[in-house]
C-alpha cells in the first residue's frame, strides 16, 4: 500500500477499473451504516453521507492529479539526468543557448531551460504510466516530518482495519452458531452473557472463534500473500449476490407493510459515529495508484470516478433506507447482515439465512491477510527506509508480532464494530481521506510549478483546483476531528465514574 514504484501490470479497459473501485470502497464498512443511520436519523444521514460522498469524491480527484504529477516530476528528473549526462560528454565550452539551465548543483525550483522542453517532443509528462503509491508520493512531496506522520496515519489506519476484520469473522460465527434459527423468536437480541453452547456463554464463543480465527489466518501475516485474480472474482461474486439478496428481501418485507421500522427523522447523538462510518465507508484512496495506473485509457477516467461515486452513493442509501424500514432500529445488529440469520419473518430459507450470516466469514477472511502484509511491510518501511536488510528474528517474527497482537487485543477486548468502523474512520480514516490528498495536491502543485512552468497544464488537474478548496478539505477534516473528540468526551463525562 504504501510502497515504491511499480509495474503497471496487466492493462484493463476503463469500465473494469470503475468495477474494481466499486468493489474496493464498497465492503464492511456498508454493513455497519444501516445501524449508524438508524442512530442517527434517516434527514441527517441522507445529508451527511450525500456530503460526505461528495468530499470523498474531490479528494480522489486530487489523488489522481497528485499521481500524474508524480509520474512527471519523475519523467522530468530522467530527462535532467540525461541532460546532465550529455552535457558531462561535451565539451566544456558552449554556446550560452546550449547551456542546461540546471546542473548537477543548482536547486532543484530552478526552471528548466527551453531547450530541454523542445526535446521533450510532444510527450506528455503527466500520463499516469507508472505506479506511484502513497508512501512514495509522500516522500516525493513531504519533508521528513510530513512523511513520517503519513506513515504513523497509514499503520494507525491498517490497525482500525484489521481489528475490525479480527472482530467480524469471529461475531459471525458466534451469531450463526448460537443464534435461534426455528423461526419462532426472529429478530430477538441476545446478550453476550446468554448461553451459547450449555454452560458457555456468547462471549467465550466469541472468543474462541476469534482464537480459531487467529491461529488459521494470523500465519500468513509471517509469509508473503498477494490477491489474485480468481480471489478477487469470487469475493466480488459473493458481495454482490448478499447485498443483492439483503436489498431485496428487505423491499419484498416493506412492500408487505410489515416492515417495523419507524426511524426519526434527526438524533444529533448518532451523527459522531454515523460520520466516522461513513468516511471509513467511502475510503479508496489509499489504493488509488493500484486501480487507475492499470487503466489503458484514461481520458474519461475523471468522468467514471464521477459515476463511481453516484452509483455506490445510491447504493448506501438503498441499503440502509431498506434497512431502517424493514427492521426496528433498536434490533438492528452492528453486522447488517446478522438481521437475517435468525429472522425467519424477513428470510425463511434455512441456506439462504446462513449463507448471509457467513458472508463476512468468506470475504473478510480473504482480505485479512493481505491488509496485515501490507501493514507489516509499512512499519519495516518507517523504521528503515533507506534499505538495508533487517536481522532473521527482526523481519520474520517480531514485525508480524507487532502487527497481530495489537489488533487481536482489541478485538478481544469489543467486538463492537460500529464502534470501532466509526472511531477508525472517524480519527485516521480522516487523514488517510482528507489530510494527506490534500497536502500531497497542494504540495505537489507547489514543487511542479517552478520547476515545468506555468505552461505546462496537468490533463488530470481536479476540477477542484483552486487551492481554496484544499483549504476547505483540511478545515472540514480539523473540525470533524474537533466534533468527534468533544463528543466522546461528553459522552464520558455524562456516563460517570
Amino acid at each position: 500500500m504504501a510502497g515504491g514504484i511499480t509495474e503497471t501490470g496487466e492493462l484493463y479497459s476503463p469500465l473494469v477499473g470503475l468495477v474494481y473501485m466499486f468493489n474496493l470502497i464498497v465492503g464492511t464498512g456498508a454493513l455497519t451504516m444501516p445501524r449508524a443511520f438508524a442512530a442517527a436519523g434517516w434527514a441527517v444521514s441522507l445529508a451527511l453521507i450525500a456530503f460526505l460522498g461528495f468530499m470523498s469524491y474531490m479528494t480522489t480527484t486530487f489523488m489522481i492529479e497528485a499521481m500524474a504529477a508524480a509520474n512527471a516530476q519523475l519523467r522530468w528528473k530522467r530527462r535532467e539526468q540525461e541532460e546532465v549526462d550529455d552535457s558531462d560528454s561535451s565539451s566544456e565550452y558552449s554556446n550560452d543557448n546550449d547551456v542546461l539551465c540546471r546542473g548537477r548543483s543548482e536547486p532543484e525550483s530552478k526552471p528548466i531551460c527551453r531547450s530541454v522542453k523542445r526535446s521533450a517532443g510532444h510527450v506528455d509528462h503527466f500520463d499516469i504510466v507508472e505506479r506511484v503509491e502513497m508512501g512514495q508520493m509522500a516522500s516525493m512531496f513531504f519533508n521528513k516530518g510530513g512523511v513520517n506522520m503519513f506513515y504513523v496515519c497509514i499503520i494507525v489506519y491498517l490497525y482500525g482495519d484489521l481489528a475490525i476484520y479480527a472482530a467480524a469473522v469471529p461475531m459471525s460465527l458466534m451469531e450463526v452458531t448460537c443464534g435461534n434459527h426455528s423461526c419462532g423468536a426472529g429478530g430477538l437480541k441476545y446478550n453476550d452473557t446468554d448461553p451459547c453452547w450449555g454452560s458457555v456463554s456468547r462471549e467465550d464463543a466469541y472468543r474462541v472463534f476469534l482464537t480459531a480465527f487467529m491461529l488459521l489466518v494470523g500465519p500468513f501475516t509471517f509469509f508473503n500473500a498477494q490477491k489474485t485474480k480468481y480471489l478477487q472474482i469470487f469475493t466480488s461474486l459473493m458481495r454482490w449476490i448478499a447485498f443483492t439478496m439483503m436489498i431485496v428481501f428487505a423491499v419484498i418485507r416493506i412492500s408487505k407493510g410489515t416492515g417495523e421500522g419507524r426511524p426519526p427523522a434527526a438524533s444529533l447523538s448518532g451523527v459522531p459515529n454515523l460520520f466516522g462510518v461513513c468516511v471509513y465507508s467511502f475510503m479508496c484512496q489509499h489504493s488509488l495508484p493500484s486501480l487507475v495506473t492499470p487503466i489503458s485509457d484514461k481520458r474519461r477516467v475523471g468522468v467514471l470516478v464521477l459515476a463511481d461515486y453516484v452509483l455506490i452513493l445510491v447504493f448506501y442509501v438503498l441499503l440502509s433506507l431498506t434497512a431502517i424500514l424493514c427492521f426496528d432500529g433498536s434490533l438492528l445488529y452492528d453486522m447488517y447482515t446478522l438481521n437475517f440469520t435468525d429472522n425467519c419473518a424477513v428470510l425463511d430459507v434455512p441456506f439462504l439465512r446462513y449463507f448471509l450470516g457467513l458472508f463476512p466469514v468468506f470475504t473478510i477472511s480473504t482480505n485479512f491477510p493481505i491488509i496485515a502484509v501490507t501493514l507489516r511491510n509499512n512499519w519495516k518501511t518507517l523504521f528503515h527506509r533507506d534499505g538495508g536488510a533487517y536481522p532473521w528474528v527482526v523481519d520474520r517474527v517480531v514485525f508480524p508480532l507487532i502487527t497481530l497482537i495489537p489488533p487481536v487485543t482489541v478485538a478481544f477486548c469489543t467486538h463492537n464494530l460500529e464502534t470501532l468502523v466509526g472511531i477508525t474512520g472517524a480519527y485516521a480514516g480522516t487523514g488517510i481521506q482528507y489530510v494527506v490528498p490534500s497536502c500531497l495536491v497542494y504540495y505537489g502543485r507547489r514543487r511542479l510549478q517552478p520547476v515545468m512552468g506555468g505552461d505546462a497544464v496537468n490533463k488530470h488537474r481536479s476540477p477542484f483546483h483552486h487551492n481554496l478548496w484544499v483549504w476547505f478539505v483540511l478545515l472540514w477534516a480539523a473540525s470533524c476531528l474537533m466534533f468527534v473528540t468533544a463528543n466522546i468526551i461528553l459522552t464520558e463525562t455524562h456516563k460517570g465514574p
